[in-house]
């Protein structure tokens, strides 16, 4: 590795954007900091990291029903401008988006909306997985905190892969979507309904019946 953890920091400092994109970026420059932030502005990266210091209080609210009215979602996406909000881009978004929540059932838009007892809770419950599993008590801390980012890949929104396209996460999506159209966009908040929950029922694979629908 060409880089430390201090280089993450300060290209992070430098650019506002996430820790796992200044490491890739560091990765693929070999820790080369000019280069790094010369990389992430080629992706649009820290350019849509820029727009996100900016006030978006423009947006829509956006609906999709998927499997015959099995499953619903409203969803609301800011941006800065009406007349982006209304623009096909947006709009395209908005729908791509309420696609994946239908998918892939997120109940947080963003790891600091988790719930603190729940997530204290799931904490409990890996540390006592892994002591179980035989772990030295040494390593179980970390072993912890490694599967609770996977706790987050599951029912955070912005840290869950896209189910269209699951080599990017809904982060990096947005992001794409900022750099394309200009303008800083926030995903707010969103509602999943699905018939019937609650009471049991046989299970659907919803992620897999909506990549059949896409192909």
């Amino acid at each position: 590795m060409a880089y430390t953890a201090k280089d993450v920091v300060e290209l992070r400092e430098k650019t506002g954007v996430g820790m796992l994109d200044c490491k890739k970026a560091l990765e693929e420059t070999n820790g080369d900091m000019e280069k790094a932030i010369a990389y992430l502005r080629e992706k649009g990266i820290a350019n849509a990291a820029k727009k996100q210091t900016r006030v978006a209080a423009e947006g829509a609210v956006f609906s999709y029903i998927h499997m015959n009215g099995k499953i619903g979602v409203l969803l609301e996406v800011n941006c800065e401008t009406d007349f982006v909000a209304k623009s096909p881009a947006f709009q395209e978004l908005g729908h791509d988006l309420c696609i994946h929540i239908a998918a892939a059932a997120p109940k947080y838009v963003l790891t600091t909306e988790v719930d603190p007892t729940e997530l204290e809770k799931e904490k409990e419950i890996l540390k006592a997985q892994a002591l179980n599993e035989g772990k030295p008590a040494a390593v179980v801390d970390k072993m912890v905190e490694g599967r609770i980012k996977k706790f987050y890949k599951d029912v955070c929104l912005m840290e869950q892969e896209y189910v269209k396209d699951p080599s990017k996460t809904i982060t990096q999506f947005v992001n794409e979507a900022v750099s394309k159209i200009g303008e800083k966009i926030s995903v707010r908040r969103f509602v999943r309904y699905q018939m019937g929950e609650g009471l049991e029922k046989r299970s659907e694979n919803f992620a897999e019946e909506i990549q059949k629908q896409i192909q």
